[in-house]
């Protein structure tokens, strides 16, 4: 049951640093005009995605480590 807390808590984590992260970035260089609703979909999955890839990584080092 630990372990479910631990993952939910990095990633939920990891989730929050991206969307920090992805905040300096200037995504409307990229969109088009109007597009206002396909553009925040986009941005939502591409910071659970780099969340998910973040979390993974942090939890194998956190798993390795613990497991000697």
């Amino acid at each position: 049951m630990f372990e479910f807390y631990l993952r939910v808590f990095v990633y939920f984590f990891c989730f929050l640093i991206v969307l920090f992260g992805m905040n300096a970035l200037d995504f409307n260089r990229f969109l088009r005009q109007g597009k206002v609703m396909q553009a925040q979909v986009l941005y939502f999955v591409i910071a659970c995605a780099l969340a998910y890839l973040t979390g993974s990584f942090f939890m194998s080092v956190i798993y390795y480590f613990y497991k000697g």
